[in-house]
């Protein structure tokens, strides 16, 4: 069945290590694009975060969706509306901002234009994140913090062996009432249970009319698994993890060899199959 939608991860997977799409990747998009193919951008990113990229890829039109906060929402691209949500409340935040503070690593939390740390030391990886998707980032104690907001993710971040050490810490509880990965070695990722990736692109297909067999997803971490495995067409980047690879139908060049066009080429445009890609 041919694909109808194409699902993209950023990080890793569309933008190279410049944070940039490159021509081949941009040119592939715009192929697929003009055979009526849907291209939606799914990230862990806010809508603040993508909107550049929207814009360079002409996406930012009526018609189109893309997929954020690793699945809490899904957007219109045109003005960030929401089509589909589901998000933590101020319960959700005071418990796992207290467990961040019992496993000792810093934490953040989204709203849906603002970053907040209750952390006086403030992470540089919160700083990171702040610059990244050019969120506004504000310093707020828990008791500050206004009990009507919904945060589609909050985060425990710090150094890679601080936070693989906390997460072996976490209890099963936490486990059991939400979704939790990581998307980077410093970024372990906290949703509602019902939120994922997965979900997001299937909220998407559905709402467009589509069913999995005519979706491709890209991803390359933890976080694009659970939309890997929905779709009828799920292709891990070279630089995937093993993981990503061993969920995928299909192994396209990483993200700094034109990964993304390759995948569309071959499942979309009908390009030759022996570009120099494996499967998995």
């Amino acid at each position: 069945m041919a694909i109808k939608l194409i699902a993209i991860d950023m990080d890793g997977t569309l933008l190279n290590h410049k944070h940039e799409i490159t021509p081949a990747v941009k040119e592939a998009i715009g192929a697929a694009r003009g055979k009526g193919v849907y291209v939606a951008l799914a990230t862990g990113r806010p809508y603040i975060g993508i909107e550049r990229y929207l814009m360079e890829l002409d996406l930012q039109v009526e018609g189109n969706f893309c997929i954020t906060n690793n699945g809490a929402l899904v957007q219109r691209t045109v003005d960030g509306s929401c089509i589909s949500q589901t998000v933590l409340d101020i319960n959700d935040y005071r418990y796992l901002e207290a467990l961040s503070r019992q496993l000792e690593v810093h934490f953040h939390a989204l709203d849906f234009a603002t970053l907040y740390t209750a952390n006086r030391d403030i992470s540089r990886y919160a700083v990171y994140e702040a610059s990244l998707t050019g969120m506004p980032f504000k310093f707020r104690t828990v008791a500050e913090m206004d009990a009507s907001l919904r945060f589609p993710k909050v985060m425990m971040i710090d150094d890679p062996d601080i936070l693989d050490a906390a997460i072996k810490r976490i209890p099963q509880e936490a486990f059991e009432r939400y979704t939790i990965m990581k998307s980077a070695p410093y970024y372990l990722e906290l949703l509602s249970k019902q939120a994922n990736k997965g979900t997001a692109v299937k909220a998407l297909a559905e709402h467009l009319g589509l069913n999995r067999d005519e979706v491709m997803t890209l991803g390359d971490q933890a976080n694009d698994l659970a939309m890997i495995k929905y779709a009828g067409t799920g292709v891990a980047m070279g630089n995937a993890i093993d993981e990503i690879k061993a969920a995928s139908q299909f192994v396209t060049r990483t993200n700094l060899e034109d990964g993304v066009a390759l995948a569309i080429q071959k499942f979309v445009l009908d390009a030759p199959s022996d570009a120099g890609a494996k499967r998995a």
